[in-house]
């Protein structure tokens, strides 16, 4: 009994206790319950906050992985020189050589025509467009009727006129025996002798022998003939066609040899040895094919006389070359066409003491730029050309002895006394390495 009145207060405690916690927590829902305002702004705030904070922690965690290490500086080293590439300079002769172009013209060209006139009724095959023929030649035949015709009329007449002269001759011859005859002293006078009948009748005996020498003539004209070796250009009649003195029959050349005018500018002439008079010698140039570049036939010519006035629109001195058997019938080489352009090279006078610079190696304002073989420096120098080619220059210079170094090597500005690394072309080799596949420079 005494037990159980002991433990009773302590169950009362724990029982106040446990109602107050009841009260407390229903009066902070209570509390909750009253403003739910409240509770959605804390909510958001949650979803706002926590992103926002998890963003900035992303960013700073990036960054501090993005941040470049701080890499060791190299120490100052000794700047390495420039390469270049050079070549060397030789003192020599050189032959100068001018170059120039033309046209292939025949050196006579005529039209040819008849003599006579009439109709044709015959072309032989040597007159057709492109045909060769031999001097002599019959190429076009007239109708012969009206030739034959004159012939026998101018016979007829000389064998009259013939006729009329013997019989003047015997009347003189008569004459002059009567008068002896009858013992005349004196000298029978002209009229008593016929001598004016019997000139008379001679004189009709040799214009009858004209005119039929004439109608021979007009009968062999009848046939037209080559007048020198040639070829046909173009005919232009046909059979049947009626033909006098001025008609044009076709066009023909001569093919003995070519001629080609070269025009030479009147800076070139001055390297030059034309021929002037007619005793200077002829100057042998070659000609190339300027239409087919990968023809490499050369064609032989020589310059056999100069114009005697400049061209007044290019104030330039043609030259004239002669080219013999252009068509090759008598030689191995290709034919040449009337009209054909050609190149020519024509060699000209012995420069002495002159250096070739390659226009590789020329830089702006005409500048080169030479090794110094000592110092391996560069230094640039300004060049007057005299003479000028596709790939060269031509120069005279003192200050360049033999063996200078020249640059070849393209490079941009560079002061004058530069040291540079030499690599010399005469020897330049290409790598077999496949990994890099670069040309390699091997100095001697």
């Amino acid at each position: 009994m005494s037990s159980t009145n002991h433990n009773k207060p302590n169950l009362t405690s724990e029982a106040k206790a446990s109602a107050n916690r009841d009260k407390l927590l229903g009066d902070d829902m209570k509390n909750r319950s009253s403003d739910p305002k409240e509770d959605i702004v804390m909510q958001s705030m949650r979803f706002v906050i926590i992103p926002v904070i998890i963003l900035g922690l992303g960013y700073l965690i990036y960054s501090q992985i993005k941040q470049p290490t701080a890499k060791p500086k190299k120490p100052p080293g000794i700047r390495k020189a420039p390469k270049t590439k050079v070549i060397e300079l030789h003192v020599e002769n050189y032959t100068s050589s001018i170059e120039s172009n033309g046209i292939i013209n025949a050196h006579n060209e005529v039209n040819l025509t008849s003599q006579v006139s009439g109709r044709i009724v015959k072309i032989h095959p040597q007159f057709e467009d492109g045909a060769f023929f031999k001097k002599g030649t019959t190429l076009v035949e007239l109708e012969e009727a009206d030739f034959l015709t004159s012939v026998a009329s101018a016979e007829a007449m000389l064998a009259q006129a013939s006729a009329s002269h013997a019989q003047e001759k015997a009347r003189s011859e008569q004459a002059k025996l009567n008068w002896e005859d009858l013992g005349y002293d004196e000298e029978p006078n002209e009229l008593v002798l016929r001598l004016p009948q019997l000139r008379e009748a001679k004189a009709r005996v040799n214009s009858a022998s004209t005119q039929l020498a004439q109608a021979e003539r007009n009968f062999n004209r009848s046939k037209i003939k080559a007048p020198f070796d040639g070829r046909v250009r173009k005919r232009l009649v046909g059979i049947s066609q009626a033909v006098s003195g001025s008609t044009p029959l076709g066009n023909i050349f001569a093919v003995d040899y070519a001629e080609v005018r070269i025009p030479i500018s009147a800076k070139e002439m001055r390297h030059l040895n034309l021929p002037e008079n007619p005793d200077d010698p002829a100057v042998e140039i070659t000609l190339h094919d300027a239409l087919d570049e990968k023809n490499q036939t050369i064609w032989p010519a020589k310059i056999i006389r100069t114009e005697g006035t400049l061209d007044q629109n290019s104030l330039e001195l043609f030259a004239i070359a002669k080219i013999s058997d252009p068509f090759g019938r008598n030689s191995t080489l290709p034919a040449l066409r009337i009209g054909q352009p050609v190149n020519a090279k024509i060699p000209g006078k012995i420069l002495e003491g002159v250096i070739k610079i390659p226009r590789s190696a020329v830089r702006q304002l005409r500048r080169i730029y030479i090794i110094d073989r000592e110092k391996l420096t560069m230094h640039g120098i300004s060049v007057e050309p005299i003479r000028e080619t596709q790939s060269h220059i031509i120069i005279q210079d003192d200050s360049i002895i033999e063996g200078t170094l020249l640059s070849t090597t393209p490079m941009h500005w560079i002061p004058d006394g530069s040291k540079v690394e030499i690599i010399f072309e005469e020897t330049l080799k290409e790598s077999d390495d496949a990994e890099d596949g670069k040309t390699t420079l091997i100095s001697p």
